[in-house]
């Protein structure tokens, strides 16, 4: 399966929202609830835009692993970065039907490949 790593942008708030609301059961099973104020649309936009926000500043980038037809798979995120220390922190998200199958693995050299010929 071919897949692309896509920064985050404010059209994709709804497909988000939808690859969230399916995998809820499944990312909670590993990390903390995000509680259910963050599934209701409005809240949803409002972080969506702060993301986006913290997006166009430099400090944090974020990005949506999709298959070649647009679903997407999930996120992948720079966070956190010291530009002076040429540094930050990565962490990801693969929605449950599509673990196993080496996702992760390729969005993060796709990621790191974007990072070192783009910059950051």
């Amino acid at each position: 399966m071919d897949i692309t790593v896509e920064k985050l942008r404010h059209e994709d708030a709804e497909a988000v929202i939808d690859f969230e609301k399916e995998n809820r059961a499944y990312f909670e099973k590993m990390v903390p609830s995000r509680g259910d104020d963050y599934y209701y649309f409005d809240n949803f936009i409002t972080r969506h835009h702060q993301l986006l926000n913290l997006q166009s500043q430099g400090l944090s980038y974020f990005y949506l692993i999709r298959k070649t037809n647009g679903e997407i798979l999930g996120r992948i995120n720079f966070v956190d970065i010291d530009k002076p220390q040429n540094s930050g922190h990565i962490g990801y998200r693969v929605g449950e039907k599509h673990t196993g199958h080496g996702i992760a693995y390729r969005a993060l050299h796709t990621l790191m490949d974007k990072l070192s010929t783009d910059g950051f």
